[in-house]
């Protein structure tokens, strides 16, 4: 069982966590991501890790209740316990696995976006803790889903805040922030990360692609069993197939395909749609195909 330490409501759907769970604080890397479920019946849930404390021996998790899982998932208070906190799982960011002389050479953008602003902290932290200051912009429909600005506070170089109605910050889309950094404020990027919504993610590869500026988005929102064996996450990456559980959860946005991966989640689903995609795909629905590491 991993007790939950602590337990806040950041909005009216997204909740904040914070799990004992001391195996996975101490080699999990920002990137990665945990099952949880919170008994035998319960769905597993993959969640990116927001932070992680490895002398504390905790992980925190922000999750949104859009359904019947997570909305019971919302319902666990302090003291409560998961049957399975499962991790850590994926891939870590490429920059913590590069020589790190390289990656102080480089400038970085962050952009998140809702729920995907959770998986940017880790990130961000770790990158101030080896010397390196990123610029981040923060995307949120309205000022009340603004999460973990504190947080950012304290471990970006600058914080840009934007939302969609302009009630706080910026306002417009985080795509109108990223046009004036680069060309009113003149700022040179080396690498963007994007971490958001779906639809966040490709229109943000859209426009850094017309500026030929690397990025790296996570596809944790498309994952469903996080073992690569259900096929939910399978994606087309430079016209390869890929499964973000397994090979990710972070690729070179300029080479995912965007509108196939959207149109695939919504056929998923159905039990039709589901039907439909293993026919149509054969061998290579399910992560057990060989074509992931």
């Amino acid at each position: 069982m991993y007790k939950i330490i602590e337990r806040e409501q950041l909005t009216e759907t997204i909740f904040k966590m914070v799990v004992s769970a001391k195996r996975i604080a101490k080699s999990c890397k920002p990137g990665q991501f945990i099952i949880a479920k919170i008994d035998e019946k319960g769905e597993r849930i993959p969640l990116t890790i927001c932070d992680y404390d490895r002398e504390a021996g905790t992980i925190t998790i922000v999750f949104m209740a859009i359904g019947a899982s997570t909305y019971r998932m919302s319902s666990l208070m302090a003291g409560d316990s998961f049957r399975d906190f499962t991790g850590p799982l994926g891939q870590p960011s490429e920059f913590v696995t590069d020589p790190i002389d390289e990656v102080k050479k480089r400038k970085y953008l962050f952009v998140a976006g809702g729920v995907g602003t959770a998986p940017v902290l880790p990130q961000i932290k770790w990158l101030k803790e080896n010397g390196i200051e990123a610029d981040v912009i923060i995307g949120a429909k309205t000022k009340e889903l603004v999460i973990l600005e504190d947080e950012f506070k304290k471990y970006s170089g600058n914080l840009y805040i934007t939302t969609d109605d302009g009630s706080y910050g910026r306002s417009g889309m985080v795509t109108d922030t990223i046009k004036y950094l680069i060309e009113e404020e003149k700022k040179n990027y080396d690498v963007c990360v994007a971490i958001g919504p779906m639809i966040m993610m490709k229109f943000v590869c859209l426009l850094t692609k017309n500026y030929d500026l690397p990025t790296i988005v996570s596809l944790n929102p498309i994952m469903v069993d996080g073992t690569g064996m259900c096929g939910a996450c399978r994606v087309t990456v430079g016209g390869e197939v890929k499964f973000a559980c397994v090979d990710g959860p972070e690729f070179d946005g300029h080479k995912v395909d965007f509108d196939q991966a959207m149109q695939r989640q919504t056929l998923y689903k159905s039990e039709e749609g589901r039907a439909y995609l293993k026919a149509k795909e054969g061998d290579t629905h399910h992560g057990g195909c060989g074509n992931c590491n």
